[in-house]
């Protein structure tokens, strides 16, 4: 049974016209304090968006509540038309974190990190198939590490390991990708290549969301723009969200208490 046909038995909400991530009222915190509060949002599949704010924001808080590591406090979350469990089972999201949030002295090689984005395909051995082997030695040769594969992770340049862990998203297959400043500590090269298989996973279908301090890059490739500071103040088409008004408001504005009314 492929993954598609999983997801209509199990999910019948995700229609190929279910938008890729569906935010609705979402409030989310840490001890009982909220650090996102009343987010609504819609990005539908095929699209490209830059989540924008500053540092304290949100942007970390809203990708962990979008991969099911925070339980939100109220509202609900939807990936491409199923519910957060139900989509993490189809291994719907793919992550790429910041450099920040990896061991990078952990003993790996690059092509076992890239394999972790097979698991949710293999069964509880993990024992990788030969498709699995073939989508993994794809994407390294997609993101232009298939030489650098049995080098340990730690050992890569800060460009060399944002694409491997890149690659481990585009071994996954998944609809929805959520990427954590990308293009943080990278060369042209590495930001434009980034940038490229963002825009092929686009036109194939996905739903790609970027938290990125990269603002001149934005309308290069980004169609849609969330502008967040604890909630949403402003999401829509780039070239009506992307002014310079809305990022004064957006840098300057004292993080709210509650909503916007």
């Amino acid at each position: 049974m492929t993954g598609s046909e999983r997801r209509s038995k199990h999910c019948p909400g995700a229609a190929a016209q279910a938008p890729g991530i569906a935010v609705e009222k979402l409030t989310v915190g840490y001890n009982g304090r909220p650090a996102v509060v009343d987010v609504s949002l819609e990005l539908s599949s095929g699209s490209i968006c830059a989540l924008v704010g500053m540092n304290g924001a949100g942007k970390s808080t809203l990708f962990k509540a979008l991969m099911g590591f925070l339980k939100p406090a109220a509202g609900s979350i939807r990936i491409a038309g199923c519910g957060l469990h139900q989509a993490q089972r189809e291994q719907m999201v793919a992550y790429v974190p910041q450099s920040e949030q990896v061991d990078w002295d952990f003993p790996i090689r690059v092509w076992d990190v890239v394999m972790m984005g097979r698991y949710g395909a293999m069964g509880p051995l993990r024992w990788p198939s030969g498709e699995d082997r073939r989508l993994v030695r794809r994407a390294l040769e997609r993101v232009d590490l298939w030489a650098l594969r049995d080098r340990q992770i730690g050992a890569l340049s800060g460009g060399q390991r944002k694409r491997a862990f890149l690659a481990r998203a585009l071994a996954q297959g998944a609809r929805v990708l959520l990427l954590d400043e990308p293009f943080s500590g990278v060369d042209i090269s590495t930001e434009r290549l980034i940038i490229d298989l963002l825009i092929e996973r686009r036109d194939q279908g996905a739903t790609v969301l970027l938290a990125t301090h990269d603002l001149e890059s934005i309308p290069s490739f980004c169609d849609r723009v969330v502008l967040i500071n604890r909630t949403v103040l402003a999401y829509g088409d780039t070239s009506e969200v992307f002014t310079q008004a809305n990022l004064l408001r957006t840098f300057s504005a004292a993080a709210p208490t509650a909503p916007h009314p």
